[in-house]
């Protein structure tokens, strides 16, 4: 994992939690079928590696680990052409043209994303009483390529697990090679003073 890669996978946290094997993910793959539904024999694979994706980040903690910037990474199935979108959420730090001049805050205290141990967060309740709060974001809509994914399984089996691993893997080398530039850029940014 670089210090900038977008998503990486934890292997090791992986083992770690796994209660009656070697992978927590696979335990929870198998806990979760009824989640890939729908996609069973299909000629896409785009359906089952967006239900191996929604499984890798639901739970806490998460198979896919990924950088602070990212609020949120989702893959969908475009409804036009049957193609993957993944669809990202992304702290950014304030606009040029916001920075330029500060004429516009008005001696109101403007904040922008809290952070606890270099990690973003919501301002809370008692934060929004004190202050207001201009939280910049980068929302990307982006098409992924199929190549590298598994094609979908005709149903359940023993290899299930490893077939949802593989379309995981082929979706963070994916998003990484789109997302981490990104990434790089705005953390070496230097903020205007």
């Amino acid at each position: 994992m670089g210090e900038h890669d977008a998503f990486w996978i934890d292997h090791g946290h992986d083992r770690e939690l796994a209660a009656g094997g070697s992978s927590h993910y696979a335990e929870h793959v198998r806990a979760n079928v009824a989640a890939f539904d729908g996609s069973w024999g299909d000629i896409a694979p785009v359906t089952f590696a967006c239900a191996a994706w929604r499984l890798a980040i639901t739970p806490s903690p998460p198979y896919v680990r990924r950088h602070r910037r990212i609020l949120s990474a989702a893959c969908d199935r475009n409804p036009w052409d049957g193609t993957l979108t993944a669809h990202l959420l992304l702290v950014s730090p304030l606009p040029a043209e916001l920075t330029a001049s500060r004429e516009w805050w008005h001696d109101r205290g403007w904040r922008e994303w809290p952070q606890t141990f270099g990690q973003y967060l919501e301002p809370t309740d008692q934060d929004l009483t004190r202050a207001p709060f201009l939280r910049t974001t980068l929302l990307i809509d982006a098409p992924i390529p199929l190549d590298a994914l598994p094609p979908a399984p005709d149903g359940p089996s023993d290899s299930l697990p490893d077939t949802a691993r593989l379309a995981v893997t082929a979706l963070v080398r994916e998003l990484n090679a789109l997302l981490t530039p990104i990434i790089r850029k705005l953390e070496t940014a230097q903020t205007p003073g």
